[in-house]
């Protein structure tokens, strides 16, 4: 006699197996380590502190509306 089974529970279990393929995948493809986000995170934060360095304050103009 053949061995029975539940389609439904096979049909998920075949639909997660093929979802994790797919993940395993995409992770491969796009996924970036620690250290690169890491070290591209520094440089953002550089290149900003650089940027704010070489602003030059603009003088405060008087309101002649003011007294």
């Amino acid at each position: 006699m053949a061995e029975l089974i539940n389609l439904n529970k096979a049909r998920k279990r075949k639909a997660r197996a093929d979802a994790e393929a797919q993940a395993a995948a995409n992770r491969i493809k796009f996924g970036r380590t620690r250290a690169e986000r890491q070290r591209d995170a520094d440089t953002e934060a550089e290149a900003a502190r650089r940027l704010d360095g070489l602003k030059r304050e603009r003088p405060a103009v008087a309101d002649p509306d003011q007294d």
